[in-house]
């Protein structure tokens, strides 16, 4: 069951942490989804597929932010209690604050169940889907430029693709094709192609055709006809890369490598970084209850940043072989853990919070 200190702090922290989160999603993916418009104007990428990047971007960023819009979504509330006098109309009933930490933790907690879930499996996902995604629109930018009745040129004027016609399905009609291979040049002339896609990569299947290969000024020209012809199309943009952001926890879990292990803690930050900026935003927000809601938001930026940068350089040193995995992994939420406790201490003295966790213990 829950109470009327309960029911209030839980609306007020999740609209204002999803809020929280709303705005730096769309600020950030605003300014981000511009490179991927620029792809589409400059062909690299097709128009079909600019609305799936955008929500792919998204859940990544969702991921990303929700560490500090909890943070912040705490401080605020609390805060506001602060200003509306709402924390000395409680603490004259009795209520301390590791009540306010209970009311606080059982909003919290489900989302950070939602975090991991996110940071541990969606955004890995989401980051390989758009990997894959860019890499093949990259590999067919050639191909989709092909209309019919038109000559259309190709890998500097290796490959000359005419089609008289292209239908509803895709498929072209009357195909004429010129394919320059160091000396040699082949000529294809089909009925019809299409495209087709496999494990080995992306083809032009030519269907009833004759193909024609030599070297000009030499006799010794072949000849054939074909029922089905296949040419594979190079892929222009090289080996698609595979980011170690993109790959699967469960993989990272098992690894050994100090570099996949630095991902996996980077992953962890999000669940375990948002633990303990909450503990550290209650008490926070009482340091300097005159300045309102948007107080101690200076501070809080100050501190989250000061946390993720500190979090990114001990992974790079754990990297680096400079320090040991287990301080790599521990030190920033250790150095959050005592910041907590002095946060506590400085505002009730160190004889209330022995007191208060003596009552709890018995």
């Amino acid at each position: 069951m829950l109470s009327v200190l309960d029911r209030l702090i839980i609306k007020d922290l999740l609209r204002t942490f999803f809020s929280v989160l709303l705005i730096l999603v769309v600020i950030i993916v605003s300014r981000n989804f511009l490179k991927t418009l620029k792809m589409a104007a400059n062909g690299i990428i097709s128009n079909d597929v600019v609305a799936e990047l955008l929500g792919l971007k998204i859940l990544l960023f969702s991921s990303e932010f929700m560490v500090p819009s909890a943070f912040v979504a705490v401080l605020m509330v609390i805060g506001r209690m602060y200003r509306d006098q709402e924390m000395a109309a409680l603490a004259s009933a009795g209520v301390g604050v590791f009540r306010i930490y209970n009311s606080v933790f059982k909003a919290i907690i489900p989302v950070i169940l939602l975090s991991v879930w996110m940071a541990l499996f969606v955004s890995p996902w989401a980051k390989r889907e758009t990997i894959e995604i860019i890499h093949h629109e990259k590999q067919t930018a050639g191909i989709r430029g092909i209309s019919e009745g038109r000559f259309s040129e190709y890998g500097k004027g290796n490959l000359i693709f005419y089609t008289e016609k292209i239908s509803a399905d895709n498929k072209m009609q009357d195909v004429f094709v010129q394919d320059k291979r160091g000396k040699q040049i082949g000529i294809i002339t089909s009925e019809s192609a299409e495209l087709r896609e496999i494990e080995e990569g992306l083809f032009i299947v030519f269907l009833n055709g004759k193909r024609t290969q030599g070297v000009p000024g030499e006799l010794d020209y072949a000849f054939e006809t074909f029922s089905e012809y296949a040419m594979r199309i190079d892929d222009a943009s090289g080996e698609k890369r595979v980011s170690i952001h993109g790959a699967s926890s469960e993989k990272l879990f098992q690894s050994a490598k100090l570099e996949e292990i630095s991902e996996l803690f980077r992953r962890l930050f999000v669940p375990m970084g948002m633990f303990l900026l909450t503990l550290m935003a209650v008490p926070l927000a009482q340091i300097s209850p005159r300045g309102g809601v948007y107080g101690n938001l200076l501070t809080a930026f100050l501190i989250y940043f000061s946390f993720s940068n500190f979090q990114q350089v001990s992974l790079s040193w754990m990297v680096n072989k400079e320090i040991p995995v287990w301080l790599g992994f521990s030190g920033i939420y250790l150095l959050a853990f005592l910041v907590v406790i002095f946060l506590i201490v400085r505002l009730y003295g160190i004889s209330w919070v022995v007191m208060g966790l003596t009552r709890k213990s018995r």
